[in-house]
């Protein structure tokens, strides 16, 4: 579940509780309104960094307050550093060798532009990008049995249905599993691919 849809959720639950606190508090006593109030701040919380707004306000806080404490600070080390011959602090830099700064995008942006891009690629580009098909299976790998190689290996017809796939499958593992008597385990593996292959279709 996406974290902004269970804020809101959340958000809507302490709304809905604010309301019965509130009426609770009107008809019944005075001390309910003050739950009230607490659960109506709780839901202003959870709204607010449910919908990406408080993110938003405090990373804006934080450039602002960056900014104007860089004007005077930038000054005085420049003045520092070209005293001592180091190099000189670039704008964008992320401070003690961090590199440059990312540009901050506030969760709603990011997750619609997400989604947007999901949207227009088509299942073969997914099937690239991830390794699996559109409807998110894992791909065939091309070093097991063919259809034919697996139906002999189990010692049955091609058209042989699963339950009978099933049914002769557990009666040859019965009999070359290495945990018992006589046991093979090459033998066992071919019989688990040839299983894994006959059930895959």
């Amino acid at each position: 579940m996406d974290e902004s849809r269970l804020l809101l959720g959340m958000a809507a639950v302490f709304a809905g509780t604010t309301v019965l606190f509130a009426m609770f508090g009107i008809v019944y006593s005075p001390v309910l309104l003050v739950v009230a109030a607490l659960f109506g701040v709780v839901t202003y919380l959870f709204w607010t960094h449910g919908t990406g707004r408080l993110a938003a306000r405090v990373y804006e806080r934080v450039e602002r307050q960056a900014a104007s404490n860089a004007g005077g600070k930038r000054r005085r080390t420049t003045d520092q550093r070209r005293g001592s011959g180091s190099r000189q602090r670039r704008a964008g830099d992320g401070g003690f060798g961090a590199g440059p700064r990312e540009e901050w995008i506030p969760p709603g942006e990011r997750r619609r532009g997400s989604q947007r891009g999901r949207q227009q690629s088509d299942p073969s580009q997914r099937r690239r990008e991830t390794g699996r098909d559109p409807r998110g299976r894992a791909p065939r790998s091309s070093d097991g049995p063919t259809a034919a190689e697996a139906y002999r290996t189990l010692g049955l017809d091609p058209d042989a249905d699963q339950q009978a796939i099933k049914q002769a499958y557990r009666k040859k593992v019965k009999t070359v599993h290495p945990d018992t008597d006589g046991g093979d385990e090459e033998r066992f593996k071919e019989v688990k691919a040839a299983y894994e292959r006959l059930s895959e279709d």
